[in-house]
């Protein structure tokens, strides 16, 4: 699987947390993820939107063609077979680029945030679980919920840079960007004691990576109103703070042991996600 290695270039925080996985695993993750990733970029590339629909295209006609002269394609179609990855759990992937493939982008509701997101990450959530073999129907769920907290802590760091592109995905306005950040920790919580269902040796990764995105939104509530979010930019995670992190994930490892299923009151946003898309198909 010799492609560019796109998770040490663009995600810095998974790579850190990849650190922590068997070589082996890391290099399928880093392949499927150089897959997401080749996708996401031409919704991002600077170029008109023609080209970008057209590059888009070209790329979806051959995946499904199978085109395995590029390297990308034929290593994520190695991990379809190996890890049953259902084709439907792609073709959402390409549902939620190709939503970003116009001059503007503007979701107008909680429903279409949470599709969107689902779509964009929530997938590749899903995805990944697959690669660490999880088995178990709910653990496969919560990555899904990780995928979809992520990419929330995702829209409320990137809100001023998204509105340049012009793409709205939530309001700029802090009082909804904060609500967003605590909708996002709800998807955290809501994720975390299914990963005593990943095999052992993938779970500390697993645990890191959550932490350490997490923190992203943890930071972006600090600040006291919309001016000083702005000023701060795009807000990252130090190495100092990622060293933290993964010392309280030892912490969160043992409290695995303990940990049983809670009620969260998310029902009702997951059920806006099954009005349009039956979760249970993808799982």
């Amino acid at each position: 699987m010799l492609t560019k290695n796109y998770l040490s270039t663009y995600a810095k925080s998974f790579n850190w947390a990849g650190f922590f996985l068997p070589k082996k695993t890391y290099v399928k993750c880093s392949a499927l993820y150089d897959f997401c990733r080749t996708v996401d970029n031409i919704a991002d590339e600077n170029s008109s939107l023609v080209t970008k629909k057209n590059n888009f295209l070209k790329f979806k006609s051959e995946f499904n063609n199978k085109n395995f002269a590029n390297p990308v394609i034929g290593n994520m179609w190695k991990l379809i077979d190996e890890f049953k990855i259902s084709l439907i759990i792609i073709n959402d992937l390409f549902d939620g680029i190709e939503s970003d493939i116009k001059e503007k982008v503007v979701l107008d509701n909680k429903k279409d945030l949470l599709i969107y997101s689902y779509r964009v990450a929530g997938t590749v959530g899903l995805m990944m679980a697959k690669v660490l073999k999880v088995k178990n129907k709910d653990a496969l769920k919560s990555a899904i919920n990780l995928g979809i907290a992520m990419q929330l802590t995702n829209i409320c760091r990137d809100v001023v840079e998204d509105k340049m592109n012009n793409r709205f995905y939530i309001v700029e306005d802090f009082d909804v960007i904060k609500s967003t950040i605590n909708l996002s920790n709800i998807f955290y919580d809501i994720s975390f004691w299914a990963i005593k269902e990943i095999p052992l040796s993938f779970r500390f990764s697993i645990l890191v990576a959550r932490r350490v995105y997490k923190r992203i939104g943890h930071k972006i509530s600090k600040k006291n109103n919309l001016a000083e979010y702005q000023s701060a930019k795009k807000i990252y995670v130090t190495k100092i703070e990622k060293i933290y992190e993964t010392i309280m994930s030892i912490i969160d490892l043992l409290k695995l042991n303990f940990v049983k299923k809670k009620n969260y009151n998310v029902d009702k946003d997951v059920d806006l996600i099954n009005e349009e898309l039956f979760i249970n198909e993808r799982i």
